[in-house]
């Protein structure tokens, strides 16, 4: 009988720190998560969340060009896709900004020279 009660403290102390263990994870992956923000006029990025087995090495895994229409609460964007002309809500972890290529008077050319090497 004292082998089963001692069994029974053994399970109880595996369910505990197991539980602790999980809340400890969570929190940090809870605190790891970026908060991101958008605004309304914005071009975005969106990630398909249905399952590719495969989708190919080299394919983008991110959607065409998005417009933010509106900006919900708690993290829900309503976008705009203009191939299709049609609005939909998505949540906003899966979508990225959009940066638009740079003109070529704001980006600065550095010409490299090759070393010399001189033997001693």
């Amino acid at each position: 009988m004292l082998q089963l009660h001692k069994l029974e403290e053994i399970r109880n102390e595996a369910y505990e720190s197991s539980r602790i263990y999980k809340e400890k994870t969570k929190s940090f992956h809870d605190k790891h998560i970026l908060q991101k923000s958008f605004v309304e006029g914005q071009k975005v990025l969106m990630y398909p969340s249905r399952l590719k087995l495969f989708p190919g090495k080299l394919k983008s895994r991110w959607l065409g060009l998005l417009i933010v229409t509106k900006v919900f609460p708690h993290g829900v964007v309503k976008v705009l896709s203009p191939s299709m002309e049609n609005s939909f809500k998505v949540n906003g972890l899966r979508l990225k900004p959009y940066y638009e290529s740079m003109e070529e008077e704001q980006v600065a050319l550095i010409h490299l020279i090759d070393p010399v090497y001189v033997d001693e």
